[in-house]
C-alpha cells in the first residue's frame, strides 16, 4: 500500500506556556478572523487624516480643531443639540429661508444626550459620536465583506473606504459615519435573515439623514423578494422588520409637516429652500454645462470625477451580481446623487456611505495582493496620500460647501 494513503495524525498543539489561550467559542464566532487588523488599518488612516486637518489649520492660522467640529452643517447640528428645533434660520442671497427643520434629529439628539450625561461640550460630543460611529461602520464593513467574500476582500473593503477622497467627513462632525454604521449593519442583518434588527436599524438610519430612506427601500425590496421566493411562507419577523424600516424617515417628515402646517409637503418645502430636491438630473446638467464653459477651480472637477466613478462602480456592482439588498441600497443613493439638485461639491459626500460601490475594486485589490502584493501596497498607499491631502484641503482651504 502506498504511504500516501495512510492518514497522518495532526500535529499536537503546543502545551504549557507556549500554548496560545483559545478564545471562547462565542467570541470566535462573533469576531471574524482579521477584523482587528483591518480596524487598526482604518484607525491609523483616519487618525492621520485628523492630524492632516489639524496641521493644515495650524499653517492657515486657524484654531486647530475648529474645522473638525464647526464646518458647514456641523454648526446646524450643534445648534439643534443645544437649543432644539425652530430657533435657527438663514436668509440666503436669493431670499430663500433655510430652517433647521431640514436636518434630521438622530445626530443632534445623541449629541444632546451625551452632553447631558458627560462633561463634554457639544463639539466634543459630536466628534466622539462621529468617530465611534465610523469605527462601528468599519467593523460592519469587515463583517459583511467577510460574510460574502472572505478575509482578503473584507480587509480591502475597509481599507478602500478609509482612503476615499472625501473620507475626511468620517472624522468631522457630520452624519455620514452614523448613517453608514446604521446602514451597513441593517443590510448585514438582512443577509443573515435577522429581519427585526434590520428593520429597527433601518428606522434609525431614516432618522439620521434625508437619504436614510434608502435603507428602508433596500430592506423592503429584500423582504418582498424573500416573500416571493418562499411563496409567502416567511416568519412574522420579516413582516415586522419590513414595516418598521420606513417609520423613522416617515415619522420625522410628518412631524415637520405638522410643525409647518403642511403635513404632506412641509418638509419638502423646507428642503426646497436649501435647493435640495429631485429634479431628474436637470441641476447636474446645468452644473456640467457651467463647468465646461467657465471652469470650476479644483473642488468641482474633483467632485465630478468622484460622481462619474460612482456611476461606473455601480455598473460593475451590477455585473458582479451582488446581493439584491446591496444593489437596491446603492442604486437608490446613486440615483439621488445624479438626479438631485443642490451644490455639486456635496455630492461626493452623499456617496461616502454607499459602501457596496467599493466591492468590485476591493475584490480586484484582494486578487492583486495575492499575486503582486507590492503593487497592491503601492496603490493603497497612493490612495491614502491623495485622501489625506484632499481631505485637509477641502476642510480647511476650499471655500465650497462640503
Amino acid at each position: 500500500m502506498s504511504t500516501s494513503s495512510v492518514p497522518r495524525p495532526e500535529p499536537a498543539a503546543p502545551s504549557g506556556p507556549l500554548r496560545r489561550p483559545a478564545l471562547p467559542q462565542a467570541v470566535r464566532h462573533r469576531v471574524p478572523h482579521g477584523a482587528l487588523r483591518a480596524l487598526a488599518l482604518f484607525a491609523a488612516v483616519r487618525l492621520a487624516g485628523i492630524v492632516a486637518v489639524v496641521f493644515t489649520n495650524h499653517l492657515a492660522g486657524h484654531p486647530l480643531f475648529r474645522s473638525l467640529a464647526h464646518s458647514w452643517d456641523s454648526r446646524w447640528y450643534l445648534h439643534i443639540a443645544a437649543h432644539g428645533y425652530g430657533h435657527l434660520i438663514w436668509i440666503t442671497q436669493t431670499g430663500g429661508v433655510q430652517a433647521d427643520w431640514a436636518f434630521f434629529p438622530l445626530y443632534p439628539g445623541l449629541i444632546r444626550a451625551l452632553t447631558t450625561a458627560l462633561p463634554l461640550t457639544p463639539g466634543q460630543a459630536a466628534l466622539l459620536i462621529a468617530w465611534a460611529a465610523a469605527g462601528v461602520a468599519a467593523y460592519g464593513l469587515y463583517v459583511l465583506g467577510h460574510h460574502l467574500y472572505g478575509r482578503a476582500v473584507a480587509t480591502a473593503l475597509v481599507g478602500l473606504w478609509s482612503v476615499l477622497p472625501h473620507a475626511v467627513e468620517l472624522t468631522i462632525a457630520y452624519t455620514e459615519s452614523l448613517f453608514a454604521a446604521l446602514a451597513v449593519w441593517s443590510l448585514y442583518c438582512v443577509l443573515k435573515g435577522r429581519w427585526l434588527w434590520a428593520g429597527s436599524l433601518a428606522a434609525l438610519a431614516g432618522l439620521s439623514r434625508p437619504t436614510g430612506f434608502a435603507v428602508a427601500v433596500a430592506v423592503g425590496a429584500a423582504a418582498a423578494h424573500e416573500v416571493l421566493r418562499q411563496r409567502g411562507r416567511v416568519p412574522a419577523g420579516l413582516w415586522a422588520g419590513a414595516l418598521l424600516a420606513p417609520l423613522g424617515w416617515f415619522g420625522y417628515v410628518l412631524w415637520v409637516g405638522q410643525q409647518t402646517g403642511d403635513p404632506l409637503g412641509g418638509y419638502f418645502r423646507i428642503q426646497s429652500a436649501w435647493d435640495s430636491r429631485f429634479d431628474f438630473g436637470a441641476g447636474a446638467l446645468r452644473f456640467l454645462r457651467a463647468l465646461l464653459l467657465h471652469g470650476g477651480g479644483f473642488v468641482y472637477p474633483a467632485a465630478l470625477m468622484v460622481v462619474v466613478a460612482g456611476v461606473v462602480l455601480f455598473g460593475l456592482l451590477c455585473l458582479d451580481r451582488a446581493p439584491l439588498v446591496l444593489l437596491v441600497f446603492a442604486g437608490v443613493l446613486v440615483l439621488l446623487v445624479i438626479g438631485g439638485s443642490g451644490s455639486f461639491s456635496s455630492k461626493p459626500r452623499f456617496l461616502l456611505p454607499v459602501f457596496p460601490l467599493l466591492i468590485p475594486p476591493a475584490r480586484a485589490l484582494a486578487r492583486s495582493w495575492r499575486v503582486r502584493p507590492a503593487r497592491a501596497l503601492l496603490v493603497g498607499g497612493a490612495l491614502a496620500v491623495v485622501s489625506l491631502l484632499f481631505g485637509a484641503y477641502v476642510t480647511v482651504v476650499a471655500h465650497s460647501p462640503l
